[in-house]
């Protein structure tokens, strides 16, 4: 009989719903405590369930804290751009087979997909550079 893993959903390279909703926070207030963080969420778990995942993500070395008196303060050990780029790269290996075209495509097709002639005419350009670059 095989026995599956208990996960809360996360691969051990990413992120629960709950450890992206306090990085998403972190990452707007830039330094904060346990209770700011809380209070960034707009459905938070309970202030210790906020402490334990801050740990997971302390562990992971996702964030990284300071003392300050009786309360600790993290911040983010990676800027939001390079983490932005792992979870792209996780993203396109898991659902897009490492294509990029594929993701592309997923992301321009969709019915709800926002984008203006100015952003379609910044893709375009970033095609081209791309293809001069040999990519």
């Amino acid at each position: 009989m095989v026995r599956k893993a208990k996960t809360d959903g996360a691969k051990t390279d990413g992120f629960s719903r709950r450890e992206r909703e306090i990085m998403e926070a972190l990452y707007k207030l830039r330094r904060a405590s346990a209770a700011q963080i809380l209070s960034e969420m707009a459905e938070p778990p309970t202030y210790t369930a906020i402490r334990t995942h801050l740990s997971i993500l302390e562990k992971k070395g996702h964030v990284r804290h300071v003392s300050d008196g009786t309360r600790y303060i993290y911040e983010p050990r990676v800027g939001r751009e390079q983490m932005g780029g792992r979870a792209i790269d996780s993203l396109l290996k898991t659902f897009f087979d490492n294509s990029v075209e594929r993701a592309v495509t997923a992301l321009i097709t969709r019915k709800d997909a926002d984008m203006s002639k100015a952003d379609l005419e910044r893709l375009s350009r970033l095609i081209d550079k791309a293809k001069r670059e040999g990519r």
